[in-house]
């Protein structure tokens, strides 16, 4: 059984205190020009002053035209450098493994953040999308490099390769849609090929300890289950990444493809071949049973969510107390500023339905 307070190391870089990795959470507090804004630095400390063993941004940003919402974190742009180098600098000092998410929102981009068609692996008459061409799809995935390269400039310890949610590295993986004839569509080899010409790009480019992280999603987005299983192994077995995030939604619930009923969603991951690298979970964990019942299915940390941001210091608590459990929902929004929300993340919270109080009428 893995204790969650136990170390946890990776093939580069420093390793975790213990088994919590603060998920990537959108906040909505960045500057329109994709600086970090004060709030969106202490809502991040303050999870590092927490007791959370990482912690890793939001979404930011590899190319203006790939912005998912407003007040996204931007990380195309040398602009971003001070902000950056300055979150870096206290999450270091706070003793928590830092990283940026590497974010491209694809047919997700809303026309009014990019002022122009979304771009995608495939063209979409719903949302006004159009398909990439293959340089376009090149140059993406430079830019995917770049900004992983200026992270590490800034003094982050690693990051983390967004391939989950349905945003452009998940669109490139949709079975359903994406037959483009170039070598970035069609087949399954072809369609995960953008996300591991990245991996591999930011491991041949950055130093010998920046560590390299990836988030996938087995479901929703018409990704298939089974490819979902043989791409996690195929990474974690690679060598190439130092862990593999999975965003399970909620980590104990069946899997929606009928073929694969019958074990929990977890299992079908934890039970792969890693080859030595670290798992991790999300999806509704909420309390310390949770976390210890992820950890007991195989899991070899954990990424709290909405536990984060209802107690900046979860991770300390869930260590301290086996019995801890998240307050129950909703809060007010005292409680929110209290634990590190700026004004632009509670008021998005409150967009949650049933996690905010409503105010009282006057």
């Amino acid at each position: 059984m893995t204790s969650y307070s136990q170390p946890l190391s990776f093939r580069h870089g420093p390793a975790m205190a213990n088994r919590f990795m603060l998920a990537p959470l959108t906040n909505l507090q960045s500057h329109p020009d994709g600086t970090l804004s004060d709030d969106e630095i202490n809502w991040l400390v303050m999870r590092a002053k927490g007791g959370f063993g990482a912690v890793m941004t939001a979404a930011a940003s590899v190319q203006r035209q790939g912005l998912g919402f407003s007040g996204q974190l931007g990380v195309y742009s040398d602009d971003h450098l001070p902000g950056l180098t300055r979150l870096a600098g206290l999450l270091r000092e706070h003793g928590a493994v830092s990283s940026v998410q590497l974010h491209h929102a694809g047919m997700r981009s809303p026309r009014d953040q990019i002022c122009e068609a979304p771009q995608s692996a495939f063209a979409d008459e719903a949302t006004g999308t159009r398909a990439l061409s293959t340089a376009e799809v090149e140059q993406l995935r430079d830019d995917f490099i770049a900004a992983a390269l200026r992270c590490e400039k800034a003094g982050f310890d690693g990051v983390e390769v967004h391939g989950a949610h349905g945003y452009v590295l998940a669109q490139f993986l949709d079975a359903e849609n994406n037959r483009r004839d170039d070598r970035y569509g069609g087949s399954f080899e072809n369609r995960k090929r953008l996300i591991l010409e990245i991996i591999d790009g930011i491991r041949a480019a950055a130093g010998p300890q920046f560590q390299i992280g990836l988030r996938l999603s087995p479901e929703r987005f018409n990704v298939r289950l089974d490819e979902a299983k043989l791409l996690a192994e195929e990474v974690m077995t690679g060598g190439q990444i130092d862990y593999l995030d999975m965003s399970l939604w909620d980590c104990f619930k069946e899997p929606e493809e009928e073929a694969h009923k019958g074990q929990p969603l977890i299992a079908h991951f934890t039970t792969l071949d890693r080859g030595g690298t670290p798992l991790g979970v999300a999806g509704k964990i909420m309390d310390a049973a949770k976390v210890r019942a992820c950890l007991d299915a195989g899991a070899d940390f954990v990424l709290p969510g909405r536990a984060a941001i209802l107690h900046h210091d979860f991770a300390a608590r869930t260590i301290a107390d086996p019995d801890f459990a998240c307050t129950p929902t909703p809060v007010t929004r005292e409680h929110l500023r209290a634990e590190g929300l700026g004004e632009a993340f509670v008021g998005y919270m409150a967009t949650w339905p049933g996690f905010v109080e409503a105010p009282v009428p006057a």
